[in-house]
């Protein structure tokens, strides 16, 4: 997908992308390109590749949830900053944060919002399991998303205790996600949410297969949740 692409066709969602916008797009490229030669970031580094595969995909979010209704968001197990770096692009006005645990990527992300002038990001170094049982962080974020990260039994284990009752938590996931899906229906059940939507979609030009996943906390997590770090990927709930 050529940049020319990108700009049309998230154009066609119904996102103008100003001067900027496209500006701060054309930086992170440079940026992930330049700091995956020294640290693991991504196996993708063409820009054709990027564009569609971390820039496109990452906002195909926007497509199908409402970013402008919520004030704040965490993006757990971010990466090199996708999905919620190019989402806060689109909407600048977003509190985004994220959690890793890898304090290398952390920098990544914290020179990356400085060189593209983001305001209202916050980086945190830490383990899901264990940032999830901090009382300032626990319950208290609006949206929850993650990128193919985890199977769903083990995600939702690492994002609902993080969402506050009444918040949303949105996985995306390629092929396969509705039989993850049924298999996390008793996590999903234990950790106070509901499926409210799932969204099929093919990815442009290669036509792979996407499926944004929409999850409504209705009741608050149990204080057990999430276990010590491993647990969760050892012991599925």
């Amino acid at each position: 997908m050529s940049k020319a692409q990108f700009e049309q066709l998230v154009g066609e969602k119904g996102f103008s992308l100003s001067p900027q916008q496209l500006e701060q797009f054309r930086l992170y490229f440079q940026l992930l390109v330049e700091w995956n030669e020294k640290m693991n970031l991504t196996a993708i580094t063409d820009e054709d590749g990027v564009y569609l595969k971390h820039f496109y995909d990452s906002v195909s979010a926007c497509f199908f949830y409402d970013f402008s209704t919520i004030k704040n968001l965490i993006d757990v197990g971010a990466g090199a900053g996708f999905p919620s770096i190019p989402i806060k692009i689109l909407f600048p006005e977003l509190q985004v944060n994220i959690v890793d645990s890898l304090n290398k990527r952390i920098g990544f992300l914290q020179h990356l919002a400085d060189t593209l002038g983001l305001k209202g990001v916050a980086f945190y170094h830490d383990r899901a399991e264990t940032f999830g049982q901090k009382k300032e962080h626990r319950q208290q974020y609006d949206l929850v998303i993650a990128r193919a990260v985890a199977r769903m039994s083990v995600l939702s284990e690492l994002c609902l205790p993080l969402v506050k009752v009444g918040g949303t938590f949105v996985a995306m996931k390629g092929a396969g996600a509705k039989e993850e899906l049924a298999d996390a229906k008793h996590a999903l059940q234990v950790l106070g949410a509901q499926v409210e939507d799932v969204h099929a979609f093919q990815l442009p030009i290669e036509e792979s297969e996407r499926h944004i996943l929409i999850m409504k906390k209705e009741k608050g997590t149990p204080k057990k949740y999430p276990r010590k770090p491993g647990t969760p990927n050892k012991q599925p709930l």
